[in-house]
């Protein structure tokens, strides 16, 4: 039987883990603190403890030779290089090659496209330092793969939305938006449609290729924004013009607004097959509960 790991077994982790634990495979979680280990435990994940940033000596129990290894440990918040990615591979050579690794990137790697529609051939061109983290760790995956001979399939994956992940608290706020007019585009995915992807990915990847994660519904910031204040039922923010709301944005909420881009998923459904639970905002919103 195969072993699959979860390198950063949080949200999507999680919920990985338990459709494979449901299909009969071996699994486990491999997470930063305790706390994430009893976390597992109470949702009968097995899991083992390691930091890859702070942990010298990998734990015995962690082996990863011939594995399906899911990779979602996200970078640290500051730099261009991941050091998790980089502690990752290195900690290969004494825990044993993958077979496989799935890892999750960001479509921020694109940059600005200036609302244009663009698919997996796009030149990678990314503008903020968060971006360019994950872009440092698709390369290094990319060399592990050519060095060892292991397989990759890099999941450029747009904005998760769930219960967890909705901008409640800031429509409750009455927080001014831009006019959807001049907002820029977003692409999102349900985040039952992406642990689908991630089984896809691993089944049926092409070894070395690279797939864009979203519904292929993109919407502008501002009509997702809207769009979730309906499904709860409260009132509009007020919209602003542009050089009016920069100036009440955050600087995170401002490097994301200079970026906008529209994404197609039709490598995603061709070469993988998946099929969505929730194949635009209006579905995924009709199954959430969020008033």
């Amino acid at each position: 039987m195969t072993n699959n790991i979860i390198i950063g077994c949080g949200e999507v982790g999680s919920r990985l883990a338990q459709q494979l634990c449901e299909r009969g495979e071996s699994v486990q979680g491999v997470v930063r603190s305790a706390a994430s280990v009893a976390r597992l435990a109470a949702a009968e994940i097995p899991s083992i403890q390691h930091d890859l940033l702070t942990d010298d000596a990998p734990a015995p129990a962690l082996i990863t030779t011939g594995t399906q290894l899911f990779h979602f440990a996200p970078p640290l918040e500051s730099g261009v290089i991941d050091l998790h990615t980089q502690n990752l591979l290195q900690l290969f050579t004494r825990t044993g090659q993958p077979q496989r690794i799935v890892y999750i990137s960001t479509t921020g790697v694109y940059g600005d496209c200036q609302g244009a529609w663009i698919d997996e051939t796009h030149p990678v061109q990314p503008q903020a330092d968060r971006s360019r983290r994950r872009w440092d760790a698709e390369q290094r995956l990319q060399q592990w793969r050519e060095t060892t001979g292991g397989e990759v399939v890099i999941l450029r994956v747009a904005g998760i939305y769930d219960p967890q992940r909705l901008p409640l608290a800031r429509l409750q706020q009455s927080i001014p938006l831009v006019r959807a007019e001049e907002a820029p585009y977003t692409n999102r995915i349900h985040v039952d449609d992406l642990v689908t992807v991630c089984l896809a990915a691993m089944e049926r990847g092409v070894n070395g290729a690279v797939y864009n994660v979203c519904d292929g519904h993109p919407s502008t910031m501002t009509d997702y924004f809207l769009a979730v204040a309906d499904a709860a039922g409260l009132p509009h923010p007020p919209l602003l013009p542009l050089s009016e709301a920069m100036e009440q944005l955050s600087a995170g909420m401002r490097s994301y607004m200079a970026e906008s881009r529209r994404l197609s998923n039709r490598k995603l459904r061709e070469e993988l097959g998946v099929e969505f639970r929730y194949p635009d905002l209006a579905a995924g919103l009709r199954k959430i509960s969020v008033g």
